[in-house]
């Protein structure tokens, strides 16, 4: 009964987030076009767009590799496991089949897989995409990882309804190295959903959408589809380990709270991304390599009970 439960539980919150991605993709665009005095696409427009390429046909450009084929499937697998494992308004239903560890590996796998995809497209663009990936995820995914790690070393223990359960905190007050990690993490949230300024990889105006410039149809839309995913779980993690208030609510108080959280994420990643430019390459790493530094710090201090 209880396994049936857990599969239950996991199966929901795939669900929602796949119920709940392309609409959060529509606020985003159209919330983006009123800044810019547009009046942008409807709300349900990415679900449109998803159902269009899915229904395409699948082209591939000679004899493709089985990389190409294996790392659209591959990329939205892995974001969708790790929503199994994050709660979402409600205790995380797969916390006791997997470790923090694991969500950490899960989300870097979900970068691997656009690595692959413009390796096995071998086009120059591709190329050049994914060398700004590698140099982008060398920089940023420790980021997330020592914000995990810092949760797991004040809370003892790498249980992930343990360290994401608002793991800032040190019993009642506020850490030294739980607010250095809200900062860090929160300046740094744009490139982990890869939005503007920090969307180095894909670039449109540059690079021409970079490792997916030879994707198209059904394997596009995975790609995409796990995109759009990565801004809900992201969005769900930075809340459930700096934002935890209102999680002991009574259901469904403390299920729309935690996704009113979530949205008012979604409209910050809008607002910076509407009024900022892309950052270079370099200006971007500057960045990244300061943040980085500064979160190795917090987690010294909270080794220490800071």
């Amino acid at each position: 009964m209880k396994s049936s439960l857990t599969i239950l539980g996991a199966l929901c919150n795939i669900a929602l987030v796949l119920l709940l991605a392309p609409l959060f993709e529509g606020i985003l665009r159209k919330l983006t076009a009123f800044i810019q005095s547009r009046r942008g696409p409807p709300l349900g427009q990415p679900y449109f767009d998803l159902l269009k390429l899915l229904g395409k046909e699948d082209l591939e450009s000679g004899q493709a590799p089985r990389e190409q084929r294996f790392a659209a499937y591959l990329s939205l697998a892995t974001v969708l496991t790790a929503a199994g494992l994050v709660p979402m308004g409600f205790p995380a239903p797969l916390s006791g089949t997997g470790d923090a560890v694991l969500l950490v590996f899960l989300l870097t796998l979900s970068g691997v897989c656009t690595l692959l995809a413009g390796l096995a497209a071998g086009s120059t663009f591709s190329l050049l995409g994914i060398s700004r990936e590698m140099m982008t995820m060398i920089a940023l995914e420790p980021l997330f990882a020592v914000a995990v790690i810092a949760g797991a070393v004040r809370t003892r223990s790498l249980r992930l309804d343990t360290v994401l359960n608002g793991s800032v905190y040190a019993g009642t007050s506020v850490s030294w190295s739980g607010m250095l990690l809200f900062a860090t993490i929160l300046l740094s949230f744009q490139a982990f959903v890869q939005r503007v300024p920090f969307d180095l990889p894909e670039a449109e105006t540059e690079l021409m959408e970079g490792p997916l410039m030879e994707y198209s149809g059904p394997k596009l839309a995975l790609f995409k589809y796990a995109q759009m995913a990565k801004l809900v779980i992201y969005s769900a993690l930075f809340s459930d380990l700096f934002l935890p208030w209102g999680a002991s609510l009574p259901f469904p108080l403390g299920w729309l709270l935690f996704w009113a959280k979530v949205l008012g994420l979604v409209v910050m990643v809008t607002l910076v991304a509407a009024t900022h430019a892309r950052y270079r390459i370099d200006q971007a790493l500057r960045i990244f390599a300061g943040l980085l530094a500064a979160a190795l710090g917090a987690l010294l201090l909270a080794s220490y009970g800071y």
